[in-house]
């Protein structure tokens, strides 16, 4: 079959300008986003006005319009909002940043309207204004003193009032490329309207004003790093009501402020359970629940420990860490640290610990990532009874791994999958399920007959016998 040709610039120039043109012309007919796109291309090539004046209609539309967008027609409404900004942030900022910067912060503060009359399920909608917001920060290093004050103060009361979300993606980048002087007075600002909003915690305080509340905290803590105010950052933390302060967030900035026994101790104390987590497969054999944060909190331990030079301490935090969660880079980290050729004894404890791991899925993906097929090859025989085929991502890439050089292992976990299949009567994984049984036909050449497993044709007598009526699957098998 011959080859798709290649997509790309320089084959597009062979093409000519008259025949491109023909194209362009073509698709402009049928997309309307992209026609917007050709047409401020060209009205780029009289100058930056002539790219503004577009964007204003646009933007004009967008301000005055008051139809209901339905979810049939979102999309296309998002496309056209979509090259609108790209507009903008191509074009016209390419032109004339300060024309930019000011279109963008108009365009942004259309969101309140634009989202009460568009139904945008997909998310698409609100994707794009965060796509328009996203671009701000670059353009706001771009503007010249004289022209920063307008769009700036105009930022702030959006970005203050955003309850879209629509800026939080970006915040600590724009305090890093604001001017010192305006991140000053945005933080007086900003205390102001905390004085004036009140505490959050009042009886009676409505969720909006509450989190309104909690987002001018966070932007103030946000200039808080921007001046590395390590107090400023903390103190929010440890009044805020009916949750746990950010311990790792804390600590983090206490360490990188050199204090580091302050930092140990937070991270150290226990204060409110933090969120749980087990797979299932802990949950079939009795283990204790994990806290979702405890490997973040060793690791941010570990840096504090090797910051304030307690290295052995911080080896046999590494250690727990990973004899806990069979974590990979722990490990590595670990061995790292050691002197030459210790990491043989630490590497064979590991190892071992790792099969004997009641999380058997967990072992078999480290011994797989490590890698150490062999290891993985003996956990899947050792364990042969016990593996579910419902875990088929794992099995699957694990049987495909090992088939070529560990057949019998490979020979459990095809087996595994097989049966889960047909077990549960799953008639869309059938097509699979006929696969694997192909595939086990090739292995069963292989066989070792001292490994204990049914010989395959023993295994395909049973199959028959428990599976016989499901016609749908066998139909699906190639007959040897």
């Amino acid at each position: 079959m011959a080859r798709q040709p290649a997509l790309n610039e320089e084959a597009l120039v062979q093409l000519g300008p008259e025949k491109l043109s023909r194209l362009v012309i073509d698709e402009a007919k049928r997309n309307a986003p992209f026609r917007k796109l050709v047409t401020a291309a060209l009205a780029a090539t009289k100058g930056p006005a002539a790219v503004a004046t577009i964007v204003d209609r646009r933007l004009a539309g967008l301000d005055s319009a008051q139809s209901v967008v339905d979810w049939e027609k979102s999309k296309d409404f998002t496309n056209e909002i979509a090259a609108t900004v790209a507009t903008i942030t191509g074009e016209l900022a390419a032109a004339d940043p300060a024309a930019a910067a000011d279109r963008l912060v108009r365009f942004l503060s259309t969101a309140d309207r634009v989202f009460e009359r568009v139904d945008d399920p997909s998310g698409r909608l609100k994707d794009a204004y965060r796509d328009a917001a996203g671009a701000l920060p670059n353009l706001v290093r771009r503007l010249e003193e004289g022209d920063e004050a307008s769009v700036l103060d105009r930022l702030f009361a959006l970005i203050v009032a955003d309850v879209h979300h629509l800026f939080s993606g970006i915040i600590s980048v724009l305090f890093a490329r604001l001017p010192a002087n305006v991140v000053e007075n945005w933080d007086e600002r900003l205390a102001e309207a905390e004085r004036a909003h009140g505490p959050v915690t009042t009886p009676g305080t409505d969720w909006k004003k509450q989190a309104n509340g909690y987002w001018i905290t966070r932007l103030r803590q946000a200039i808080a790093d921007r001046r590395r105010y390590v107090d400023v950052f903390i103190t929010p933390e440890t009044i805020r009501p009916q949750a746990s302060p950010e311990t790792i967030a804390i600590a983090e900035r206490l360490c990188d402020a050199g204090r580091h026994k302050e930092a140990l101790h937070l991270v150290r104390k226990r204060g409110r359970p933090n969120l749980k987590v087990m797979t299932h497969d802990e949950l079939t054999d009795d283990s204790i629940p994990r806290d979702v944060l405890d490997l973040p909190e060793a690791r941010l331990e570990i840096r504090i420990l090797d910051t304030m030079g307690d290295r052995q301490s911080a080896q046999d935090l590494r250690w727990k860490s990973f004899a806990a969660t069979l974590d990979l880079n722990i490990l590595r980290e670990h061995i790292a640290q050691l002197p030459d050729f210790a990491e043989y004894d630490v590497l064979d404890n590991a190892f071992a610990h790792v099969s004997s791991f009641k999380q058997k899925e967990r072992a078999l993906a480290f011994f797989l990532n490590w890698p150490r097929l062999d290891l993985a090859a003996k956990l899947v025989v050792d364990r042969r009874a016990e593996w579910e085929g419902r875990y088929y991502q794992l099995l699957l890439v694990a049987a495909e791994t090992l088939e070529s050089i560990y057949p019998n292992a490979a020979t459990i976990l095809y087996r595994a999958l097989l049966d889960d299949i047909l077990d549960r009567g799953r008639a869309s994984a059938y097509g699979h399920a006929a696969r694997y049984l192909e595939t086990l036909d090739a292995l069963a050449n292989q066989e070792d007959a001292t490994s204990g497993l049914n010989s395959h044709p023993a295994y395909c007598a049973e199959l028959l016998r428990r599976h016989g009526q499901k016609r749908a699957f066998w139909s699906l098998v190639k007959v040897g």
